[in-house]
């Protein structure tokens, strides 16, 4: 089942936001992310970007996020992945990506998908 996405804003200070996507991050969406997370970068000097409730991604989802990154560090601001799903960390590590973006380790999700619980 298709979950919309789903993007807000927040900045709890002038010199930083968060930017909370929930949904799923394809070839449909993946503008709307793309022109929010432009906006962010330009506007403030930190962006946090919490990907908790992504339920998919895929590589136009991830083609938004490189070019996010790629702006932020033409700007001098920085930009950072927070709350990584499995299913986004396993496209980051496939596609040899993972290190374009900063993420916060204390929020990221384990490498692998959890196992199925034996009975």
């Amino acid at each position: 089942m298709l979950k919309p996405l789903r993007i807000t804003v927040h900045a709890p200070g002038p010199d930083h936001c968060v930017v909370t996507v929930v949904g799923e991050l394809d070839v449909v969406t993946a503008a709307e992310l793309r022109a929010a997370l432009q906006q962010a970068v330009t506007t403030y000097p930190r962006t946090v970007v919490d990907l908790a409730g992504v339920a998919f991604c895929d590589c136009t989802g991830l083609s938004a996020l490189l070019a996010a990154s790629r702006r932020a560090r033409e700007r001098g601001a920085v930009l950072w992945l927070r709350s990584v799903p499995y299913a986004v960390a396993r496209l980051l590590r496939l596609t040899h990506t993972r290190n374009a973006f900063t993420i916060e380790s204390r929020h990221c999700c384990p490498a692998r998908a959890p196992q199925p619980t034996r009975w």
